[in-house]
C-alpha cells in the first residue's frame, strides 16, 4: 500500500480488471469514477451489469473502457504484435531452424486445466507424415526448462536460459505452424499472425479472450483430455499448407 501510494498516480488505466486491481483501486482511489481509475466497473454501460458485460470478447471490452476513457483506439481491436520482434539469426543458425514447428505444452502449475497431454503423440503423427521437412521445437520459459525434457521435441534456449519476450516474438513469427495450450505464447501467436492452433478447455472460451485470427484458430473442447492427437493433426495439415 505504501509502495502504490507514494507514486501519487493521477490516472490508472486498469486493463486487468481483476479482483486484485480493485483492490487496488480501493487503495489509491476508493470513491472515483473513470476520470481517475478506468476500469470495466468503472465504465459499465448503464445498460447492463457486469457479469454480461464481461460475457464479451475482451478486445470488444477493452475497446468500449478506452474509448469512455476519451482514448482514440487505433489497433485495440487489431492488435500487432511485431514490433516485439528483434534479429534471432544466431539462434537460429546455432539450432539449425529453417522450417519448424513450434509447441507450446506448458502452463501455469495453478492452471493444470489448460495442459493438453498429448503433445507427444502429435510429435510423432507430424514426424510420420512429413519425416524431415520440419523441426519440431519447443520454448520453455524459466519454470519450464526441465520439463521441456518430456516432450520429444528439442528446446530452444538462449545461453542456457529461456529467450527473451522479443526473441520468443520473433521464434514464433519465424514459424511454420504453432501448437499452443491457452498461455500467453499462444496469445503472441495470434497476434502475431502466425498459422497455428490452440487448445481450450472448460477453463473459458476462445470467443471470450478474442485469440482467434485469419491464421490462427482455436479447438474448443468440454475436456482437453478427450481431444485426440488425431483431431489436433488433423487441423494442423489443413492449416499448414
Amino acid at each position: 500500500m505504501k509502495n502504490l501510494k507514494k507514486f501519487n498516480f493521477t490516472k490508472v488505466y486498469d486493463l486487468q480488471n481483476s479482483s486484485r486491481t480493485s483492490f487496488y483501486k480501493n487503495i489509491l482511489f476508493p470513491k472515483s469514477d473513470f476520470s481517475e481509475w478506468s476500469s470495466s466497473i468503472t465504465t459499465l454501460p448503464k445498460d447492463i451489469v457486469k457479469e454480461e458485460f464481461d460475457k464479451n470478447p475482451v478486445l470488444d471490452r477493452f475497446a468500449h473502457q478506452l474509448k469512455i476513457s476519451q482514448l482514440k483506439i487505433k489497433h485495440t481491436m487489431n492488435p500487432d504484435f511485431s514490433w516485439a520482434c528483434t534479429d534471432i539469426d544466431e539462434i537460429k543458425k546455432k539450432y539449425n531452424l529453417a522450417k519448424y514447428i513450434i509447441l507450446f505444452p506448458f502452463c501455469s502449475e495453478h492452471l493444470l486445466i489448460k495442459r493438453w497431454p498429448f503433445y507427444n503423440e502429435l510429435i510423432q503423427l507430424i514426424q510420420d507424415k512429413y519425416k524431415d521437412e520440419f523441426k519440431i521445437i519447443t520454448a520453455p520459459g524459466p519454470s519450464e526448462i526441465k520439463n521441456s525434457k518430456d516432450f520429444n521435441a528439442e528446446p530452444i534456449l538462449f545461453n542456457n536460459k529461456s529467450l527473451n519476450i522479443s526473441q520468443l516474438a520473433s521464434l514464433i513469427r519465424d514459424s511454420s505452424f504453432v501448437v499452443a495450450n491457452d498461455t500467453g505464447p499462444a496469445h503472441m501467436a495470434a497476434h502475431l499472425n502466425s498459422k497455428g492452433i490452440t487448445l481450450f478447455g472448460a477453463h473459458t472460451t476462445a470467443h471470450k479472450v478474442s485469440i482467434e485470427r485469419e491464421n490462427f484458430k482455436a479447438i474448443q473442447v468440454n475436456d482437453l483430455y478427450k481431444l485426440s492427437p488425431e483431431k489436433v493433426f488433423e487441423k494442423l495439415v489443413q492449416k499448414i499448407n
